[in-house]
């Protein structure tokens, strides 16, 4: 049993060392410009996703290692629009639909999605371009969403698990970035 726990670490460890470094600098970029421009940060994902989604939102607009101003962020995972939109339309536009009421141009739209190809993510990606917003996609190494996004940061893996530790690791560094470079802590 020590053996497989070790060995699933051992896997968890290698995903997230093997993420590009580039990627997280460029995420974080683009999160800066649009925080600076006056912009906001909205995140996207289902199931797992979805809570990484929100507990990204709530690093931003909350705190992540120090006390400072809140930054704008949002999750579009909160249950009363997903399942009025879902049930008055249908599961695909959950986002969509919010993208359309809340989305301005310059802001920044995440979508988490360990395949890559969560339709209602694409489709609100789509809709966030046609806005003016700047795309951000967190995968695995498939998928058609790393390829649409303005920024993208691929976790090179193809299992869930790895794909969900290593993209909120890369979350977190990119909040410390942002965080010290907004504030200077």
């Amino acid at each position: 049993m020590i053996e497989s726990i070790t060995a699933e670490l051992r896997r968890s460890a290698e995903t997230i060392s093997n993420i590009d470094p580039a990627q997280i600098r460029a995420a974080a970029d683009l999160i800066l410009e649009s925080l600076r421009n006056g912009g906001q940060i909205i995140f996207m994902g289902n199931g797992g996703s979805s809570a990484d989604a929100q507990h990204i939102a709530a690093e931003f607009s909350g705190k992540y290692m120090f006390d400072r101003p809140a930054m704008a962020s949002i999750c579009l995972s909160n249950i009363a629009p997903v399942t009025a939109i879902g049930n008055d339309y249908c599961y695909d536009l959950v986002f969509k639909r919010q993208i359309e009421a809340n989305c301005r141009k310059g802001d920044v739209v995440v979508g988490l999605s360990t395949s890559g190809n969560s339709r209602n993510v694409v489709l609100a990606m789509e809709a966030a371009k046609e806005r003016g917003a700047y795309t951000m996609s967190f995968t695995g190494s498939g998928g058609v969403m790393k390829d649409m996004a303005d920024c993208a940061v691929v976790i090179p893996s193809t299992e869930t698990p790895r794909i969900q530790e290593a993209y909120l690791c890369a979350c977190h560094t990119i909040c410390g970035i942002v965080e010290r470079e907004m504030f200077g802590h």
